[in-house]
């Protein structure tokens, strides 16, 4: 039974017995438009313009044009996608594809409009397992660089009095370290904070370690320590929990994690990283047999220097002595003796000259004094007038009565006054 068909718009045919029906409810599109149509909707979804998708290569063929077409499958169901790698992507490939190989392919979903089907335009291939694995180191990595987490570059103690280890009391790394410290730097204080450094418990025991070492604030600097191992070991180090801790601790932190290709994110977080816990123990400490022998070899050049010092001043000595010979010594101390006796002769003058001055001007001032002196005056003919205190009289204006004593040059009087009078008008 067929759905009812809306008569507006009608169109039928009639074609070996069957119906064609043609209504403006369904759009009348052409090939090119329903590619163009699911372009612009794939174009649109943000889920499927940056993807990763993992599959297993079941097909690999690069054409002549140096295009690389692959053949995800999904092993589980068996479902297929299509891909392909331009040609000018394919030498920034990380690694090359082949078949029954599990990968992991970032690219952008397509349509194909010349197959009719879609497919996956691959930008970046990477093998499973550990490539899912790089795949969120890298992340994380760029997540916490962009925070500024891996910005730490603090100097280390040139020579350190106390240093703390975070490390697994059972790791031969510890041993290392030990071993290495007594060698280059006896009678180093050691604090060791242990911790366990693998494991799902690993990276929270690693931040208590790290946490001890602060509270404690004897250390100056702290070096985080494990041997080598398979990645999965090492994947403690690339927490997030023990980066931050590392980033934030509050001293110098020097990590010695793996072997030589081990890279962990608690490198980067670190002030300085060695590749071995040997090499950090190496790094922390200098060595005092080194410092012994470059003591010893300063301690030459000082010596050297100084026999070339001494040669040199005997040479300058040895040419003084052979000028000396033609400078005529007695010629020059009679010339010193002569100048001797002009400058005590100029002395002396000088010495009788201001001797003179300080004699008349004393004289001058004998001179004045004399002059300024009462008794003098007195001498002159002329008398003080005090009254019964014994205060000079300096005014005429006296009541009649008043008893008054004249001091003269030799002896003196008392009167009386009788009258006074205002001095003549001139």
């Amino acid at each position: 039974m067929r759905d009812p068909v809306p008569s507006e718009v009608t169109l039928a045919a009639r074609s070996s017995g069957m119906e064609f029906l043609l209504t403006d409810e369904a759009p009348l599109l052409s090939v090119g438009g329903v590619s163009r149509y699911l372009k612009s909707l794939l174009a649109g979804d943000p889920y499927l313009v940056r993807l990763w998708v993992s599959g297993e290569v079941s097909s690999c063929q690069r054409n002549r044009n140096g295009h690389l077409f692959l053949t995800l499958t999904d092993p589980e169901t068996g479902d297929v996608l299509k891909g392909v790698v331009w040609q000018g992507q394919t030498s920034r490939l990380s690694f090359w594809p082949e078949v029954g190989q599990q990968v992991l392919a970032l690219g952008q979903l397509g349509i194909y409009s010349g197959g009719s089907h879609y497919r996956l335009v691959i930008w970046q291939l990477l093998p499973a397992g550990e490539g899912l694995l790089a795949l969120r180191f890298q992340q994380l990595k760029a997540r916490l660089s962009a925070e500024g987490l891996f910005d730490n570059q603090r100097p280390l103690p040139v020579h350190p009095q106390c240093i703390a280890v975070v490390s697994s009391p059972h790791a031969a790394g510890w041993g290392d370290i030990r071993r290495t410290l007594n060698q280059r730097y006896p009678g180093l204080r050691v604090l060791f904070s242990p911790a366990q450094v693998q494991g799902e418990a690993a990276p929270e025991s690693i931040v208590r370690a790290i946490r001890r070492v602060e509270q404690d604030g004897r250390a100056e600097v702290l070096l985080l320590a494990r041997g080598g191992g398979a990645s999965e070991d090492l994947a403690c180090f690339n927490d997030e929990r023990v980066v931050r801790a590392i980033a934030e601790c509050r001293i110098p932190v020097v990590t010695g994690i793996g072997h030589q290709r081990d890279e962990t994110l608690a490198d980067y977080a670190a002030d300085y990283a060695a590749h071995t816990p040997t090499a950090a123990a190496e790094r922390i400490v200098p060595d005092l047999g080194e410092l012994q022998r470059q003591g010893s070899q300063l301690r030459q050049k000082l010596i050297e220097r100084t026999r070339q010092a001494l040669e040199k001043a005997q040479q300058r000595l040895q040419q003084a002595q052979h000028h000396l010979v033609y400078v005529h010594p007695e010629r020059l101390l009679q010339q010193a003796q002569e100048r001797l006796t002009q400058r005590q002769h100029r002395l002396l003058q000088a010495v009788r000259h201001r001797l003179r001055q300080h004699q008349q001007h004393q004289q001058a001032l004998q001179d004045r004094l004399q002059a300024l002196d009462p008794e003098a005056i007195l001498k002159r003919g002329y008398a003080l007038v005090r009254d019964e205190e014994g205060s000079l009289i300096r005014t005429h204006r006296l009541p009649p009565q008043t008893r008054l004593m004249i001091q003269l040059a030799s002896g003196s009087l008392w009167v009386r006054v009788e009258e006074s009078h205002e001095p003549p008008q001139t």
